[in-house]
């Protein structure tokens, strides 16, 4: 059954309203298969890797180390696993993906990452995690309501065979990561945490520390150029030395000195060493107004107000990260914030509000309120300037970014008491609004030539359309993970509901006309869920009738068909209670059908009378002409011919109101059918005719083929093989090969 009542609050022309995003003219092309799951590509190694060789190497021997159920003379019965500990920024992320590079020749079956926890420090769950797993190794998933037990052993029988690298990053405990491992000792784990994971068995963990001296120095040498540091070795020892081999900070100096060419090494280090570790607490200020269009470069202006702290703030629920950022680090973002213009630190400050971290033009654009092409222009130099790094994406979408870990609590901090709170609430909801018109327009440039909402792209701005089917596609594959995010995050916030259902209204139909993507009954399943949330928060029991009837629908898909019977049930109180008579019709009818799904069709057979007498008392002749027939069909299944030829007779007259031509052919052909199921084959044959006669007028060859076969058998009944051979050999000549009985 469809996703048909999603968001009863939303009119017709707002689910056909369809400003979108793209490049270029609308193209006709196929849509290709699905590439791997989002956020499942393993990112592009660092440009200038440094240092680490001794972990390197080290790393690399543990490979091969024979573990301790080989040294105690057992077989070997899981994957090698080696843990990278490290602080955030201390480059951990950096140096898994590096070995990961390092050793793809030695895994021909490819590799993937995950990161195991999400934007604001929240843990994915490891089921989620080996879901987009089994996505990525095109292996199919397990119903949306399965038991964790059967994703994980769904996902080791993927691996089964397989010589894969898989890169768990940010594990925060071991539980995590224990579901996840693949049996057999033909792949290798990768896993990233801020330390030891007790439970993890096997496992000898490689901690980072900072980079040394000479690291740090070709770290700095290749980002700002080796003359700069060869005309002063001592001032760049002394910088390093001021970051203490930080990874991350070290990159953030060095490319804020890199577009400060006429900067000398000893001016930066003593511009660093002003900035002081713990700032005082900012009071939270009215930000002045600033010019909509962002900056092409972050020049070296200031903003004038003080820097908000970063530690010491209110904890968050688990260990905050603003408490245990290294203050090397804080410096180091402090410095390079600072020299931020007004607008592109505005702008930084509220990537915070990215669902998932992930940053494109548009959502950037939306957040700032410029302009698609301004944000871009601001986007690539807050890279340029390591405080965005670049996430994989395919062809042809835009560049995609990603708000580091590591900064992503001082930007919050930052936020919080810069920038008011109604001011923050109008980006999100701005945010919110663009993500729902790409997706109107994703779903529009999805859908088949020929529909109605296909003429409305040529009126879009050229920034807002997709240049194909397979760029909203590719586009809507590689966002599904922050328009998720996105969907959770507006529930949770609680006072953007509207666009919260909104949007979960088009992420659904979105994903509905995807026709190279159909594994998401489980982002499906999430979705309603959240719509149930807010309509239950709310009390709206039309919107509340619609979520439990799309869940209950999903059941039915998934075989839970006892669960969907009760949901459907309490789908119909809440429409009746909303007075919502769609919804009613809707979960009667379904009710009829999971009856029927039960071998139960006495009671299939009475709330599908039920459904119809509503439909009818509604005036609804097309969903009273589908009721007609499907009563006809239980009536003949049960050999009550009288009732089953009423209804057939009354579903083609309604189909004749209707002028559904064809249909009303097939509900005559069905009709005779049941006259002579009750010996009258010559009333059968008469309406037959009758019913040939509807199939040519409709012009539907494969129809009146099909009719002239009942004729032939209803004339061989009659005792005439002569006219039943005309009329086959009619048949043969609108049928394919195949179609005809031989």
């Amino acid at each position: 059954m469809a996703d048909q009542v999603l968001d009863a609050g939303e009119s017709v022309a707002d689910a056909d309203f369809v400003p979108s995003p793209g490049h270029g003219p609308e193209a006709k092309d196929p849509v290709p298969p699905p590439p791997s799951a989002p956020g499942c590509a393993l990112p592009e190694d660092l440009p200038h890797f440094v240092g680490r060789r001794r972990e390197l190497d080290g790393l690399r021997a543990d490979i091969d180390r024979p573990g301790l159920a080989t040294l105690g003379g057992k077989v070997a019965d899981g994957s090698r696993v080696l843990l990278i500990a490290g602080r955030p920024g201390s480059g951990r992320t950096a140096l898994a993906v590096h070995l990961a590079r390092d050793v793809a020749a030695r895994y021909a079956d490819g590799q993937h990452f995950v990161r195991l926890t999400g934007s604001g420090g929240d843990r994915t769950p490891p089921e989620q995690a080996a879901r987009a797993l089994l996505r990525a190794l095109g292996a199919g998933s397990p119903l949306p309501e399965a038991e964790p037990g059967e994703v994980y052993a769904a996902l080791r029988a993927a691996l089964a065979g397989r010589r894969t690298v898989l890169v768990l990053d940010d594990v925060s405990h071991a539980d995590q990561l224990l579901p996840l491992l693949p049996e057999g000792p033909g792949s290798l784990v990768v896993a990233t945490s801020e330390g030891p994971l007790p439970g993890v068995p096997d496992v000898r963990p490689c901690t980072l520390g900072g980079l040394d001296t000479a690291a740090s120095v070709d770290l700095l040498s290749q980002a700002i150029g080796p003359t700069r540091v060869t005309c002063d070795p001592r001032a760049a020892e002394t910088l390093v030395q001021e970051c203490a081999g930080h990874p991350t900070a070290l990159r953030l100096v060095a490319a804020w000195l890199a577009a400060q060419p006429r900067l000398s090494v000893t001016d930066a280090t003593s511009r660093l060493r002003a900035v002081p570790d713990e700032p005082k607490a900012a009071a939270k200020v009215t930000p002045k107004a600033e010019p909509d269009a962002a900056p092409a470069a972050p020049a070296s202006g200031t903003e004038k107000d003080a820097v908000p702290p970063v530690a010491g703030s209110a904890p968050e629920p688990e260990a905050s990260p603003r408490a245990t950022a290294p203050p090397q680090l804080v410096r180091a973002f402090r410095l390079v914030y600072d020299s931020l213009p007004p607008t592109a630190a505005r702008m930084l400050r509220l990537l915070a509000l990215a669902p998932a971290g992930l940053v494109d033009s548009h959502i950037a654009s939306a957040l700032a309120g410029c302009s698609v092409t301004a944000a871009q222009s601001t986007l690539d130099d807050l890279a340029a300037h390591g405080l965005l790094h670049a996430d994989p994406v395919d062809p042809p979408l835009p560049p995609q970014y990603r708000v580091p870990g590591c900064l992503e609590p001082l930007l919050r901090a930052l936020l919080e008491t810069r920038d008011r709170t109604g001011e923050v609430q109008l980006a999100r909801a701005r945010m919110l609004e663009r993500t729902v018109r790409l997706l109107q327009s994703c779903r529009i440039t999805l859908e088949p030539d020929g529909s109605p909402g296909r003429a409305s792209l040529e009126g879009l701005p050229r920034s807002m359309r997709f240049g194909s089917r397979s760029a909203a596609a590719i586009w809507l594959r590689a966002r599904l993970p922050a328009l998720l995010a996105a969907a959770h995050a507006a529930v949770a916030d609680g006072e953007l509901d509207t666009l919260a259902r909104r949007l979960v209204a088009n992420l659904v139909r979105a994903l509905g006309v995807d026709p190279a993507d159909r594994e998401t009954a489980g982002e499906r399943y999430q979705l309603h869920a959240l719509v149930l949330d807010v309509a239950t928060r709310r009390g709206l029991p039309r919107e509340k009738a619609a979520a439990l009837i799309n869940l209950a629908d999903l059941d039915v898909e998934a075989g839970r068909t006892r669960q969907a019977l009760d949901r459907y049930r309490l789908a119909l109180g809440e429409a009746r209670t909303g007075d919502d008579g769609e919804a009613e019709g809707r979960a009667m009818e379904a009710i009829g059908g999971t009856y029927l799904e039960l071998d139960d069709p006495q009671r299939a057979a009475d709330w599908y009378g039920r459904a119809l007498a509503l439909r009818l008392a509604r005036g609804e002749t097309g969903h009273a002409a589908r009721l007609h027939g499907r009563l006809g069909a239980l009536h003949t299944y049960a050999g009550r011919y009288g009732p089953a030829l009423r209804e057939w007779r009354a579903a083609a007259g309604a189909h004749r109101r209707l002028g559904d031509l064809p249909a009303q052919a097939r509900a005559l052909s069905e009709a005779a059918r049941v006259q002579e199921y009750a010996g009258h084959p010559e009333d059968a044959l008469r309406t037959c005719r009758d019913a040939l006669y509807w199939a040519r007028q409709a012009g539907d060859e494969r129809l009146e083929g099909a009719v002239l076969l009942r004729m032939a058998d209803t004339l061989d009944r009659l005792g005439d093989p002569g006219g039943a051979r005309l009329q086959r050999a009619a048949a043969k000549r609108l049928l394919s090969p195949g179609e005809v009985p031989g």
